[in-house]
């Protein structure tokens, strides 16, 4: 029940202050317990005369209580404000008892939560995420209550370097998604205060940030790499999977007498776990039946230079790595852009499809699990090409 003028009477009577009065608090004597006054049920208003300070406290279903220090507020208007913006975040009846910890504690328990769904290999990419984002910065250390915008766009900032603005906007979306789970599993804190705008990201709108390698340029990738990574990037290139995908392939997935990989992903809103089956052509199938060798059906096809399976920061590197020591050695005009990531594969598997085997969009979009309308705006210029050499051949016949 807010707190009224009839109560603010019946309290004053007796013998609590009137908190809302500046001469009232000024004859206030001096001690270190603040004088409080009820807000709300279970909740209180105080001030410490002496310090001039503003606090609140709440008692919440358990009879445990909570209490915020109310920095910044003057006024008995400001302390207010922000004692209801509190009291509204803690009170909210989510869970029985909130939870007051810190940024990293509200993700943690989001990798948790993904793990009660079932969805261990989100967690395990969101984990890593953290880690490399979060987990080694200041932010993830400050209650998630206290933390505000300034906080997370400084923190975003410091994510910036050595980042392109889509790269930054992926890994911002990630912890978003992570805090907006936490607080609906009852983590206090303001929603408002780490959802931040997207950076702009001109190329992203166009969708011209696919990088597509030539022949020359992906056979100086390979040489550069490592011997596992080079063969998880060879696999990219004979298929077109996403990293992820090919990443969780196991030998159990792969089908030599159908020449098949059955590769999975998550898409959708709720995200449902998908599957498809990838053509393999002959020179793909020996490839992919050399990794399989001597494994068990359990068994990842591609494991990292530790022997375990590919994770998102590892290949990142791995790529990042190669792609240095590739265009030392390149020609100038063959050089790799730096915007170049191990996607750049799957790119330019989907072009090549398209252009150079001149095979339709609808197959094309189910060997890749990707839309008919994702093709068109990624790669509407190569069906154009294709499209158009086709219709001089046939006017040529």
């Amino acid at each position: 029940m807010p707190y009224s003028a009839v109560r603010r009477y019946r309290d004053v009577k007796a013998g609590m202050p009137d908190l809302s009065s500046k001469r009232s608090r000024e004859r206030l004597k001096i001690r270190r317990e603040p004088y409080w006054q009820r807000i709300a049920a279970g909740a209180q208003l105080g001030f410490r005369r002496g310090s001039d300070t503003w606090v609140c406290k709440y008692r919440d279903r358990t009879k445990q209580r909570h209490y915020k220090a109310l920095e910044g507020a003057v006024e008995f208007d400001q302390a207010m404000e922000q004692a209801r913006a509190w009291l509204a975040q803690i009170g909210s009846g989510v869970t029985r008892v909130a939870k007051r910890g810190t940024v990293r504690e509200a993700l943690e328990a989001y990798v948790t939560w993904l793990k009660e769904q079932g969805r261990d290999a989100a967690a395990k990419d969101a984990e890593d995420r953290f880690k490399l984002t979060v987990w080694d910065d200041h932010v993830a250390t400050l209650r998630l209550e206290d933390a505000n915008s300034d906080d997370f766009r400084e923190w975003r900032e410091r994510l910036r370097k050595g980042r392109e603005p889509r790269s930054v906007n992926r890994q911002v979306r990630a912890v978003v998604a992570g805090l907006n789970r936490a607080a609906a599993l009852g983590h206090t804190g303001n929603k408002q205060a780490w959802t931040l705008e997207a950076l702009a990201d001109d190329s992203e709108e166009t969708g011209e940030t696919a990088v597509f390698l030539t022949s020359v340029q992906r056979a100086a990738l390979l040489k550069a790499a490592s011997k596992p990574t080079a063969l998880f990037f060879q696999g990219l290139d004979l298929t077109g999977a996403r990293p992820g995908e090919l990443a969780g392939a196991t030998v159990g997935n792969l089908d030599v007498k159908n020449c098949t990989l059955t590769l999975y992903h998550r898409k959708g809103r709720p995200a449902r776990l998908r599957a498809r089956a990838v053509t393999l052509s002959d020179s793909a199938v020996a490839f992919f039946k050399q990794q399989a060798k001597s494994k068990l059906p359990a068994a990842f096809l591609f494991t990292d230079s530790e022997g375990v399976e590919w994770r998102r920061h590892v290949w990142a590197r791995e790529f990042r790595a190669a792609l240095a020591e590739a265009n030392k050695k390149l020609k100038p005009k063959d050089r790799i852009s730096g915007e170049a990531s191990a996607y750049a594969f799957r790119h330019t598997r989907i072009s090549e499809l398209l252009q150079v085997y001149g095979i339709d969009p609808l197959t094309v979009g189910q060997q890749t699990g990707t839309s008919l309308a994702m093709i068109e705006k990624a790669y509407f210029k190569f069906i154009q090409s294709s499209m158009r050499d086709k219709l001089n051949a046939a006017r040529n016949t």
